[in-house]
């Protein structure tokens, strides 16, 4: 079981993103479905503190019904405590994370409501200032926090990787402080 999972359509960098984030070597080309399977890898925060993380491959539309081998894919979702939506910014994220959250919700309820982060990638590959206007405008529309990033130039992995790190720490001490009362 990961602690947080890269899940989004295919080829927006989320096995680029855990090469960049960990030792992890899944193979990386520029066509959909090159990651077939799960690729797992250790961010390290410090000393003390790592986490790990799952590339999921790309979810497409009908996922949940089994889609693209879809159901395979979020079973490893499933497994996971915080979720990392990786949107390309040369596509539409709001679509795109319309698409994946729909997949997720029908598959899982209550994977829907999990801890989640948005990674808009590939800031590198559009207007400046354009990935500011939709980091705010796919916060305004989800309420989740959103980062700007450009993975092959390793732009806005630090406050990312802060952010899964912080959102983990969360969830493990709400889920000890459940299990005390219990």
């Amino acid at each position: 079981m990961a602690d947080a999972g890269l899940v989004g359509l295919p080829n927006a960098g989320k096995s680029t993103l855990l090469a960049a984030l960990t030792a992890a070597r899944p193979k990386i080309a520029s066509y959909p479905f090159t990651t077939l399977t799960p690729n797992l890898g250790r961010v390290k925060i410090s000393d003390e503190e790592a986490f790990s993380l799952a590339d999921i491959p790309g979810l497409i539309e009908g996922a949940h019904q089994g889609h693209g081998l879809g159901i395979r894919f979020l079973r490893h979702l499933k497994r996971t405590r915080v979720m990392v939506y990786v949107l390309a910014l040369d596509a539409d994220p709001a679509r795109d994370f319309e698409v994946v959250r729909r997949e997720v919700a029908a598959f899982d309820e209550d994977m829907a409501s999990r801890p989640a982060l948005i990674a808009l990638n590939k800031d590198d590959l559009i207007p400046a200032g354009d990935a500011t206007e939709l980091a705010h405008a796919m916060h305004l529309q989800t309420g989740l926090d959103v980062f700007v990033i450009s993975v092959r130039q390793h732009r806005g992995l630090p406050p990312l990787v802060a952010a899964v790190a912080r959102t983990l720490r969360t969830f493990n001490t709400t889920q000890a402080n459940v299990s005390a009362r219990l």
